[in-house]
């Protein structure tokens, strides 16, 4: 399965503002990241003021250019005094906060958002915004969370699923280079979903547990033999709650990559991420980079 979009080290960081601290966090955070990939950040304010030109008097929309045009000029300044050296740039959007960011997404690479936000960027907040630009990314997405007073650990964990994650952990592992950190692969299966909750088929779950564990070897030697320098793990688990074991695990790693899949919704209506990764953009102790997965796989 080849890449759809650029490897971290090739692609360059846009970041969601809104005036909210989750966001002034997000922005930061980022802003190390370009960093890491000696590449630029973009900053965005999406104004959503398109979407209700008929119901703001022109006085209320000049309101709101202005606030944000001062709230990027701060955040730059904030970003550029910690990281001296880093090229920021910085754009004024007046359509809504997913379209701005999808748009600019598609233009500079990785979208970068917080955990939730307030303001121009119409409550910047998972479940709404968050989740939304995430369900329809084609370009990387990292919901920054858990970072406050914490102490990087030196890993990132990326979730492997089944085969098609090879993507997945070569992005992991490229991103592992650049945090100088170690890779932890963790392959997480549902013994429910596997065997039935019938008791009496669980004879047959060692059977079951080696043909997960081989689909996490089969991965696993890829990137040993792309990335013989990095320090790798990798490790097979079953539970009754995928979603569980991925938060715990990520206390003590300092990014999670996962495939961000798309479930359909209902009536046609846009797709979701799932309950799994719900549950990771709403619980992980560590930021969360979704990576695109379309497609029948």
């Amino acid at each position: 399965m080849e890449s759809a979009f650029r490897t971290p080290d090739t692609s360059s960081v846009t970041v969601g503002v809104d005036g909210s601290q989750p966001a002034r966090v997000a922005a930061l955070w980022a802003a190390r990241e370009a960093v890491r990939r000696d590449r630029p950040l973009h900053v965005v304010y999406g104004a959503g003021t398109d979407g209700r030109a008929l119901h703001m008097s022109a006085e209320t929309i000049e309101r709101v250019r202005l606030g944000g045009l001062e709230l990027l000029d701060d955040t730059a300044k904030a970003v550029s005094a910690e990281y001296p050296g880093l090229n920021v740039t910085t754009e004024f959007s007046r359509a809504g906060a997913v379209d701005s960011l999808h748009r600019a997404g598609r233009l500079h690479g990785t979208v970068v958002v917080g955990n939730r936000g307030l303001g121009g960027f119409d409550s910047l907040m998972l479940g709404s915004v968050g989740l939304e630009t995430a369900a329809i990314a084609t370009t990387p997405v990292i919901v920054v969370r858990g970072v406050e007073g914490t102490e990087e650990t030196g890993t990132v964990l990326a979730a492997i699923r089944d085969p098609h994650d090879l993507l997945i952990a070569r992005y992991a592992a490229r991103e592992a280079e650049l945090h100088k950190a170690s890779l932890r692969l963790l392959h997480v299966w549902n013994v429910l979903q596997s065997v039935g909750e019938v008791v009496s088929m669980l004879d047959g779950i060692d059977e079951i547990a080696g043909g997960h564990a081989e689909t996490l070897r089969a991965v696993t030697d890829v990137v040993y033999d792309e990335f013989p320098d990095l320090e790798l793990r990798a490790d097979a688990e079953k539970s009754v709650s995928v979603a569980g074991v991925l938060v715990e695990a990520s206390r003590h790693a300092d990014l999670l990559v996962m495939g961000g899949r798309r479930v359909p919704g209902p009536l046609g209506l846009a797709p979701n991420l799932g309950r799994a990764t719900h549950s990771l953009l709403h619980h992980a102790h560590c930021p969360v980079l979704l990576i695109p997965r379309t497609g029948s796989d």
